[in-house]
């Protein structure tokens, strides 16, 4: 057993249509595993790289087993940073949100908020997982406001095409990101954290305690994936383009997605009823209650099959009467 949202996609792995798939594993060609054992320098290599794809100092930058992992030596170290005042730790999320950053920062010990209210750290993924959109910078800026520290999860950024925000943010910015998504690398095991100017030696030391090094062949299956960017791009593109173009054509008017993720709203059931309908159809999606809103269900784009699948999901879905259930709740 895993996170809830985890289990179920792989619950329900029998659905003929796969609309909850979030990476491009099976869509593009698989990474090959190098024919020869990896050079023991294959870690630093892969942390020099990164570094520099990234555009940040290497010493900002630690090698995780997944943008999970990051995710949680973050949280940790932070909540473990703040706890030290003697009070509880307070994070700002905006729902719906993906539920480990969330879950992790609950159990890590921070008090969850969905508002205005004072906050020790914003939480945020970027794009955004599970609405598919690209928060501007102002955005970001104005759901920090307040915030002594930020997490960004740029786990589906790749996809954006745009530069990590730690390539130019000041104290306080914490980013993370992995291979699995956007290069469909799952089996590959390697994300990343990246801290802001100031607490890296602190930061490399909690890292150090809580965490083993990064696998050599793990690390040179990603610095090969990192150094064909450009291949891997027009693979994704090629299969995302025409899987855009079919949703824009069910969801006229709607934006083109900065991921390809959308938390679909628009149906007259809760999120939670229309993704069980889906299953008796043997259509998967994600209910939202999952991502903290039970109003809809996210609808993925990355399988080769998508048109087919949406049609089949359209069918599930029916006309949209409007209406809302009302705020979700932390």
């Amino acid at each position: 057993m895993r996170f809830p949202l985890a289990d179920w996609i792989d619950g329900h792995a029998e659905c003929r249509h796969d609309l909850a798939t979030s990476g491009m594993r099976g869509s593009v060609p698989a990474p090959a595993w190098p024919s020869r054992r990896p050079a023991a320098g294959a870690v630093a290599e892969l942390h020099a790289e990164l570094a520099e794809h990234l555009r940040v100092d290497p010493d900002r930058l630690a090698l995780a087993h997944g943008a999970s992992e990051a995710n949680a030596w973050v949280l940790g170290f932070l909540g473990r940073t703040i706890a030290r005042g003697g009070r509880t730790a307070v994070a700002r999320v905006r729902l719906p949100e993906y539920p480990p950053l969330f879950d992790t920062a609950r159990a890590v010990g921070f008090r969850l908020v969905d508002g205005d209210e004072p906050s020790d750290l914003g939480i945020v993924s970027r794009p955004r997982n599970p609405e598919g959109d690209l928060w501007s910078e102002e955005a970001l800026a104005d759901f920090a406001r307040g915030s002594r520290h930020l997490l960004v999860d740029e786990t589906f950024r790749e996809f954006a095409e745009v530069p990590s925000v730690a390539a130019r943010a000041g104290r306080g910015v914490w980013a993370t990101g992995s291979f699995t998504k956007f290069f469909g690398a799952d089996e590959v095991r390697v994300g990343f954290a990246v801290c802001p100017p100031g607490p890296e030696r602190e930061f490399a030391r909690y890292v150090g305690v809580v965490s083993d090094e990064v696998a050599p062949g793990s690390a040179a299956m990603a610095l090969a994936l990192l150094r064909t960017l450009p291949t891997v791009r027009r693979e994704v593109r090629r299969v995302l383009d025409r899987n855009v173009a079919a949703f824009r054509r069910a969801y006229p008017g709607s934006p083109a997605p900065a991921a390809p993720l959308y938390f679909d709203r628009t149906a007259a059931v809760g999120g939670r009823a229309l993704a069980r309908r889906c299953l008796r159809a043997s259509v998967l999606v994600c209910p939202g209650d999952l991502f903290g809103d039970p109003r809809g269900v996210r609808v993925t784009m990355t399988r080769r099959g998508f048109p087919t699948a949406l049609a089949a999901y359209l069918a599930v879905r029916g006309p949209w009467p409007g209406g809302s259930a009302g705020k979700p709740r932390i």
